[in-house]
């Protein structure tokens, strides 16, 4: 599989008027990857999503498609993009199928592929139902098999779950997990709900505030969680344990009488707190490693930052 980047966006900026709306933003998506693009509403996603197609024109850098500036050969590089950005447009009064026929027409795809793409996104028995009577997790599908009509390398879904009840949510989870697996595409994929984002997606980048301020895989990600591990001590008194032992339990927090939280380090350094404080006489009655949750990682990062707000 080529190394070259399939999306990459080179300190990319963004003003509305005089307002900033991104700075430096340096996107990197791999081949055959789900990338998910997080962050809370209003950090600039969207915005992101039209510059990566060209529907608005960075204050500053640019984005790069398959190795290929987007500025100087659009027309080519689209053609290998398919996009659903926010509700899909559909001609309600008629069918599914002839939604997709318009759009194939149009473009000029091979007429075999308006019912490859209908399988594909699991619309074939319904295809002769006009798009009235569609559920918004259906039109969702049948706007993602608009999309898929040119066979792209690359896919850009800005929030495609928004909306959907919880059976549309699993239905396009595992519509996209299929795509990847089986179908080779890299999709970038933008959210703001992260218990989403890692059922599915292999690399992260999370923006606040028009910044990016986390990009990698997933596991790293989540190895962001250890960094910020606490042990819990639930024992006698947490003041005379930190009187005895300032050594190992000075920075430790006394959040209730018998209660203190300290910074998780290793198991060594577990171990060693837990001996000590059976040497100095003192009782444990609990010992625990507490992680936070992906999701508290995520607020983690998205908390505002004063430097960056303008």
């Amino acid at each position: 599989m080529s190394t070259t980047p399939l999306l990459e966006t080179r300190s990319l900026s963004f003003r509305f008027g005089k307002r900033p709306i991104l700075h430096d933003v340096n996107l990197l998506v791999e081949p055959g990857s789900i990338y998910g693009f997080l962050g809370p509403n209003g950090a600039g996603k969207s915005t992101t999503m039209r510059l990566l197609l060209g529907l608005l024109r960075p204050a500053a850098g640019s984005v790069h498609l398959f190795g290929h500036n987007l500025a100087q050969h659009r027309v080519a590089l689209l053609n290998r993009v398919g996009a659903l950005i926010e509700n899909p447009s559909l001609y309600d009064h008629l069918t599914g199928r002839e939604n997709v026929e318009a759009t194939r027409r149009l473009r000029g795809v091979a007429a075999s592929r308006t019912a490859e793409v209908l399988a594909l996104v699991g619309l074939s028995d319904n295809a002769h139902r006009p798009a009235r009577e569609y559920s918004l997790g259906m039109r969702q599908r049948l706007g993602l098999a608009i999309a898929l009509l040119s066979d792209p390398d690359l896919l850009l879904l800005d929030e495609p779950t928004n909306g959907l009840d919880p059976n549309g949510i699993i239905e396009m989870r595992e519509l996209l997990r299929e795509l990847r697996e089986q179908h080779g595409k890299t999709i970038v994929v933008s959210s703001h709900l992260i218990g989403e984002i890692e059922k599915v997606a292999t690399h992260v980048g999370v923006i606040q505030l028009g910044s990016l301020v986390f990009q990698g895989s997933l596991r790293e990600l989540q190895q962001l969680q250890t960094g910020r591990a606490r042990l819990v001590l639930e024992t006698a008194s947490a003041d005379t344990c930190r009187n005895l032992l300032p050594r190992l339990l000075t920075d430790a927090v006394a959040t209730a009488p018998g209660t203190l939280w300290l910074q998780w380090v290793s198991n060594q350094h577990t171990a060693e707190v837990a001996a000590a404080l059976v040497a100095a006489g003192q009782p444990l009655y609990g010992l625990r490693l507490e992680q936070p949750s992906l999701e508290d990682t995520f607020l983690h990062l998205t908390e505002a930052k004063p430097e960056l707000v303008k």
